[in-house]
């Protein structure tokens, strides 16, 4: 399996980005998918996820209101638009995979097995 991350770049803050996850190699059928960041010097974080069926979205606070999640099972893709952005959101972005996460550990990424590379995002103020 390989996902493949995209659409990272330089904007100005209030400006929007989006991001696209790419997954080859097997069905988005049972796969919970997420965007994790990971800033300079600090862990990486979670910021939106979304169940395999599309029904059920999740997002760190910093991000609600701003950031959707969405996904297309036919196409094999899964999407970040981020809103109204801010220097807080600069950091490089990972889609990740993983089946059928129970709800208690969406937010951990130990709890998905598939990992693309980083797109970067850079807010300038």
């Amino acid at each position: 399996v390989q996902l493949q991350a995209f659409g990272g770049g330089l904007v100005q803050a209030g400006d929007s980005l989006r991001l696209s996850c790419a997954v080859s190699g097997r069905t988005l059928r049972r796969i919970d998918m997420a965007w994790f960041r990971q800033a300079p010097g600090k862990e990486r974080e979670f910021v939106a996820a979304t169940r395999w069926s599309g029904g059920y979205t999740y997002y760190t606070d910093p991000v609600k209101g701003r950031f959707i999640i969405s996904r297309d099972n036919a196409k094999n893709t899964v999407d970040l638009q981020m809103n109204s952005l801010k220097p807080e959101d600069t950091a490089d972005y990972y889609c990740a995979g993983g089946s059928t996460v129970i709800t208690s550990n969406v937010r951990s990424p130990d709890a998905y097995h598939f990992w693309g590379q980083g797109t970067e995002v850079t807010v300038s103020s």
